[in-house]
């Protein structure tokens, strides 16, 4: 779950040292999702990641969640989210990041994760609990 907030961070900083003068204008889109694995619904608690994303804790697995808006409005909570999983080896998280610039072309970075790593794609949340405690 750490390697996918790292890529993330080594993508950013990759644009950052892309940037030229103040004046000049840079805007970075990052886009990450699950592609491939299966779909399944997982219930569990929605907790702060220390990459600074979110995680699903079921009891057993800690889902790094993929997608999904304003899931800081949900720590804390017990929800339950359908989408797309690579658990099981199954699919894998695609990373894309495009930099637009007024001083020069746009250029990309993309970035593949496989194996070990317990990622969910956020199709739909519902809330189950306003608290993860019983």
């Amino acid at each position: 779950m750490k390697l996918i907030g790292s890529v993330t961070v080594a993508l950013v900083a990759a644009c950052a040292i892309t940037l030229g003068a103040q004046s000049e204008t840079t805007t970075t889109k990052s886009k990450v999702k699950v592609d491939g694995g299966k779909e399944m619904t997982v219930a569990g608690c929605v907790e702060r990641s220390s990459g600074g994303g979110f995680v699903l804790n079921d009891g057993s697995t800690r889902y790094t969640l993929v997608g999904g808006k304003d899931m800081d409005k949900h720590l804390g909570h017990k929800v339950s989210i359908t989408g797309k999983t690579t658990d099981g080896g199954d699919g894998k998280v695609k990373v894309e990041s495009k930099t637009k610039s007024d001083r020069s072309e746009t250029t990309g970075a993309k970035a593949e994760l496989r194996g070990d790593v317990h990622a969910l794609g956020v199709k739909s949340l519902k809330m189950i609990a306003s608290s993860c405690t019983a």
